[in-house]
C-alpha cells in the first residue's frame, strides 16, 4: 500500500497515532498549530476518503481513528523517498544519512549490529 500525507494530514495523523481514537475538538486541541474546528474537520473527511482514517459515531459527532499503521505509513514514505530523491539506492540514503548527522557511539553501534544481522541472515 502506497501511503502519502501532506504536512497537515501527517500532523493530525500523529495525533490519531499517539492518542488513540479521537473526537475533532479532541485532535484539534492535541495539534501544535492553531486549525478552526473546520479545517480538522476536512482533514480528518479528506484522510478518511483516502482510506486512512475511519470513524465511529458517538454522540453527535464521530470518533476517528487511524486506519493505517505508523510504521506502515513510515515504510511508504521511505521507500517513495528513496526512489525520487535516492535513485532508489538505499545505499545512497543510508550514505547521506550518516554522512549529515551527528551520531553517538552507540548510535553508530546499533546501525553497525543492524548491519550485521541483516547480513548474517543473508537479507543485506
Amino acid at each position: 500500500m502506497d501511503v502519502q500525507f501532506t504536512d497537515r494530514e501527517i500532523d493530525v495523523m500523529e495525533v490519531l497515532w499517539e492518542r488513540g481514537p479521537s473526537l475533532v475538538a479532541e485532535v484539534q486541541a492535541a495539534l501544535r498549530d492553531e486549525l478552526a474546528y473546520t479545517t480538522v474537520l476536512t482533514i480528518l473527511r479528506t484522510l478518511e476518503g483516502k482510506g486512512y482514517v475511519s470513524r465511529a459515531p458517538e454522540g453527535r459527532g464521530h470518533r476517528y481513528f487511524a486506519a493505517v499503521k505508523q510504521t506502515a505509513a513510515q515504510k511508504s514514505a521511505l521507500r517513495h523517498l528513496t526512489r525520487k530523491l535516492f535513485k532508489g539506492s538505499a545505499e545512497l540514503l543510508f550514505v547521506h544519512l550518516v554522512s549529515d548527522q551527528r551520531l553517538s557511539e552507540k548510535q553508530i553501534l546499533n546501525m553497525r549490529k543492524l548491519l550485521e544481522s541483516r547480513s548474517d541472515t543473508g537479507e543485506a
